[in-house]
Formats: structure tokens, C-alpha cells, sequence
């Protein structure tokens, strides 16, 4: 839940189990309940118009598909706009969206992706393969490019036929379409900047408006992919999840979308709104700067994650609406370790390492953060207070999201992060841990992880693949920059006539065009 980074973060590369829809009044699996039993009321219809509500904020606003999203609501405004290649899947987790289909070839270094059929830019004129390539190379181009499509050079995105686009990776990679759910909105080719505002996408709605921020998104009856059932989407941008919650709460809007688990708590006792909770679907880690600087010795980071009360950070950062972590990343991957055992606190361990490192406790060191995510600062601010437990003095600072991502994410010694995707242990190494990541968090480099990630997705047989994926884990447990001590619950708030809403975390949410209201 993120690229730039954002791009990955909140929708966000997605995605693991379905949640569970709590505290409903008549969710998605009571609508299907209701088709079944012959209520026509519950049957889905078509028609109306759904109010969601996203976290932004003015002053970041971007209309560039490619470019840095730092509002939750540019991210959805766009997802609803523009179709990437792939999106998450119910039972897989990638599957076909504007590709209808990709094929490797034996050594796992060329895919092709076929277009879907009838697939369709809103001006009406169809999407060939060379929308495709140049879409892919331009995202490419931007600054984290590198890292939206590791492995792959421009020279290796090229058009085979007029539905064919074939992406050719430096090194074996099983995994590449999971990188196709992400970012690669497709535009029509050439488009200039001075022409996003009105470029046509090939989604389930088309853009009727757009205001600082809000939206209005209106039902594409030719979109390539199926029946869509809502006439309009109108996005509101609020600045905090409280203000948005309470919007939900008065009847202004109809979804509030990721508003956090002290809404969910004051939103229990109302039987008309719902609580759509996909569990472990956000990760907010503290990194550490392994390069250079007071964390970069491997001595100082594991007291650091030692020294934190992952229980209390649960409990009172994310109301209990989350679980405890195990500093690494990708929880809800199928093989994840869960073999490792649980870093445990100790301070007393802690205290040892530090005085081993020789590292310096007195003096003070800034924590920065920001505002974007509900609990992101409170979590600093307890970690801080724990931290003092160890003789580690730390100040937290908070920042304005643009001033954040622009000056500290990716630079500063320590500083909070946010992921809205949980599925996939090798899309955080390929992203944000091996040498050549454009987003390399903690600016780490570790020569054995790096072979480990290459064995993890390039290795034809299963078994050893699962053996490379798992010695990945025991990497990244034991050295990496990550200080992951607890997983969010994604948290919606829906009226009680919103039905069908994406149960996927991470990307999945932003697929809306199956949802539909009972009015």
C-alpha cells in the first residue's frame, strides 16, 4: 500500500487472501445470500452514483499516470481511469486486465502479453501493442522507473504485432507479470503533458470532471471487460481520516476508504454502516539506513528491533484492528517463513549491542514521518518512547507529505515507511531490498541477498526455488534495514446500501466496477 512509490503503496502491489466484511449491515456476502434466496432487492442492479472518500491533499495533487501519486485519492481516480496489464486476483495473484494473457519463454527472460480483445481507449479507437511500448517506456523513463520494471531496459520493450508487446529482463524472472498489476497504466501513444488532463484511458469509468483533487467518473458501457454497474464515481478528497469518517457517518459519502482503526472502533455501534476489514493489509515499517551513517551497522539495527514492544505497538497504534510482524516483509505470501522465530523484545540484549557498536546514546536522533496513513505518526511516537528504554534517544518529527517524499524517503538514517501490498515476499526484495532497487529503502546492499532473490525467481524447479525464497527471508530477518513490527488491517467504512465492494488488500480495492448500491 507505496512510487513514483506511492503508485505501489495504498491501492496497493496488492494483495494476498480476501478480508472478512465485519459489523456489516448487509455486506457483499449478504447480497449474495440474498440473490440466492430470490430477494430482488439484493440482486445486483445497475445504476447510481457511489461517493467515495480518499485521503489527499490539494496541494499534491498529480494527473499523471506515470508520475508521483502522493494522494490516495489521485491513485484511485486513476485506477478507475487507466487499466494496467494486470491487476490482483481471488484465487491467483496476477491476474489478466488489459492483457488478456502472457507467456514466458523457456529460459523466463522474454514474455509476450496479448491484449485483450476488444480493448478500447474512451475516444473509442482500439489499444495496439505500440500504446503498450510506449506507455511501458515511458513509465520506465521516470525516476523510479528502474524499479517499476527491474531487469528491464527500454531496448527490451518492443511490439511483436499489433497485440503482441514483449518485454525482454535482463536475468530469469518467473515473477514478471506480478510487476505488470502495478503501474503500467496504459495511455494512448505520444500523448503530451500538456494533454493529461483529458487523455482518454481504456478503464471501467471515464472522467466527466476533475476539481482540486475531487472527481467525477462516469460508467464506460464499452469497456473491454464486462458489465460495469454504477453510473458514476465521485471522489472526495479529504485531508485526515477523521474528517473523512465523519463524512461517512453524517451520510455525505458512501465508502471512506482505508480510514484506519480508530474510525472502525467508533463506527462498531452503527448498524448502518459497515466494516469492510481485510486483515494484514498494510505494512508500516521504520527503516533504517544500513549505508552510511548511526544505523549502518548491523549491530545497532537489531538492537533497535530489539528493543521494540511489538504487542503494545498493535494494541495501541492499531487498536488491535492488526497483527504482530516479524521484520520481513510480505506477510501474506504463500511461502512465507513462518519457521523463523519471533524477534522477541530484549532490552537488556539490546542495551549489549549497542554498547558493543559503540554507538553513541547521547546524543538525539530524528525520526521522521508523516501524516499520510492513519497511526504512521502515532507508531513513531510509541517506538520512540520504547526506544528511550534502551537508551536510545529519539525525536520524532513530522512532515508534510510533499516535503517527506521528496527529501526524506530514501535519504534519511530512520524514518517511517508505508506498503499497501502484503502478497509477495520477492516484490518487496526486487523493489525495495536488492542492490539495484531504484527504491531501496535503507540504501542496503548484501551481495547474498541479492543471489537469493536471482535463485528465488529464476530457478525452473519449485523445490529449489522454495529453498532460495526461504534463505531470501532468513536475509532479510537477520540484516536488512526493516524494522517491521506490526501488519494493519486495511479498513473501509461503507453505508449499509454499498454492496460488493472489492474484498482484495492491497491493489485489489481500487476494482470497483462490480460494486453497486441497493436504492
Amino acid at each position: 500500500m507505496g512510487v513514483t512509490r506511492r503508485q505501489l503503496l495504498w491501492a496497493g502491489a496488492g494483495i494476498g487472501a480476501a478480508g472478512a466484511l465485519a459489523a456489516c449491515s448487509g455486506g457483499s456476502d449478504g447480497s449474495k445470500d440474498a440473490a440466492a434466496s430470490g430477494d430482488d432487492s439484493q440482486r445486483p442492479r445497475s445504476g447510481g452514483t457511489l461517493k467515495v472518500g480518499a485521503l489527499g491533499k490539494a496541494s499534491s495533487v498529480t494527473r499523471d499516470p506515470h508520475g508521483t501519486q502522493s494522494n490516495e485519492s489521485d491513485y484511485l481516480i486513476l485506477s478507475l481511469v487507466y487499466d494496467t496489464l494486470a491487476v490482483p486476483g481471488e484465487k491467483t495473484n496476477t491476474a489478466p486486465r488489459l492483457a488478456a494473457s502472457w507467456k514466458p519463454s523457456e529460459d523466463l527472460k522474454t514474455w509476450r502479453f496479448v491484449i485483450a480483445d476488444g480493448a478500447k481507449f474512451h475516444d473509442g479507437t482500439p489499444v495496439t501493442a505500440d500504446d503498450v511500448v510506449w506507455s511501458l517506456k515511458r513509465l520506465r523513463a521516470t525516476p523510479a522507473g528502474a524499479s517499476r520494471l527491474p531487469g528491464i531496459k527500454p531496448e527490451g520493450i518492443t511490439a511483436e504485432d499489433v497485440k503482441t508487446v514483449v518485454l525482454v529482463s535482463d536475468y530469469a524472472n518467473a515473477e514478471l507479470p506480478l510487476l505488470t498489476r502495478l503501474t503500467t497504466f496504459v495511455m494512448k501513444k505520444d500523448t503530451k503533458d500538456d494533454q493529461l488532463a483529458e487523455a482518454p484511458g481504456t478503464g471501467p469509468f471515464k472522467l466527466e470532471w476533475f476539481r482540486d483533487g475531487n472527481a467525477r467518473l462516469v460508467r464506460n458501457d464499452d469497456w473491454y471487460g464486462g458489465r460495469v454497474l454504477l453510473d458514476a464515481i465521485e471522489v472526495r478528497i479529504f485531508e485526515s481520516p477523521q474528517a473523512m469518517a465523519n463524512a461517512l457517518l453524517a451520510g455525505q459519502i458512501d465508502v471512506a476508504s482505508n480510514v484506519g482503526a480508530v474510525a472502525a472502533r467508533t463506527a462498531e455501534t452503527r448498524k448502518d454502516v459497515q466494516i469492510l476489514r481485510r486483515p494484514n493489509d498494510m505494512a508500516m515499517p521504520i527503516v533504517m539506513r544500513t549505508a552510511d551513517g548511526p544505523f549502518a551497522d548491523a549491530r545497532v539495527r537489531e538492537a533497535l528491533r530489539l528493543a521494540v514492544d511489538r504487542d503494545a505497538m498493535v494494541k495501541q497504534v492499531l487498536s488491535g484492528y492488526g497483527t504482530v510482524a516479524n521484520d520481513i516483509l510480505g506477510t501474506g505470501d504463500p511461502q512465507f517463513a513462518k519457521d523463523i522465530p519471533r524477534r522477541r523484545r530484549d532490552l537488556a540484549k539490546a542495551k549489549a549491542l549497542l554498547a558493543e557498536a559503540g554507538f553513541d546514546t547521547s546524543k538525539t536522533y530524528d525520526l521522521l514521518t508523516s501524516e499520510d496513513i492513519s497511526g504512521l505518526a502515532e507508531s513513531a511516537t510509541l517506538f520512540a518512547t520504547q526506544a528511550r528504554e534502551a537508551g536510545v534517544k529519539i525525536n520524532v518529527v513530522k512532515q508534510d507529505s510533499k516535503i517527506f517524499w521528496d527529501d526524506t524517503w530514501l535519504k534519511a538514517p530512520l524514518y517511517t515507511s508505508y506498503w499497501g501490498t502484503n502478497d509477495s515476499v520477492v516484490f518487496f526484495a526486487s523493489k525495495t531490498m536488492v542492490s539495484e532497487a531504484g527504491q531501496n529503502e535503507a540504501g542496503w546492499q548484501e551481495p547474498t541477498f541479492d543471489a537469493a532473490y536471482r535463485k528465488a525467481i529464476g530457478d525452473a524447479d519449485a523445490t529449489e526455488r522454495s529453498k532460495a525464497l526461504h534463505r531470501l527471508q532468513e536475509i532479510e530477518f537477520a540484516e536488512s534495514g526493516y524494522l517491521l513490527w506490526g501488519m494493519a488491517d486495511g479498513i473501509d467504512l461503507a453505508g449499509s446500501a454499498v454492496r460488493d465492494l472489492p474484498e482484495l488488500p492491497g491493489y485489489g480495492r481500487v476494482q470497483l466496477e462490480k460494486t453497486w448500491l441497493a436504492r
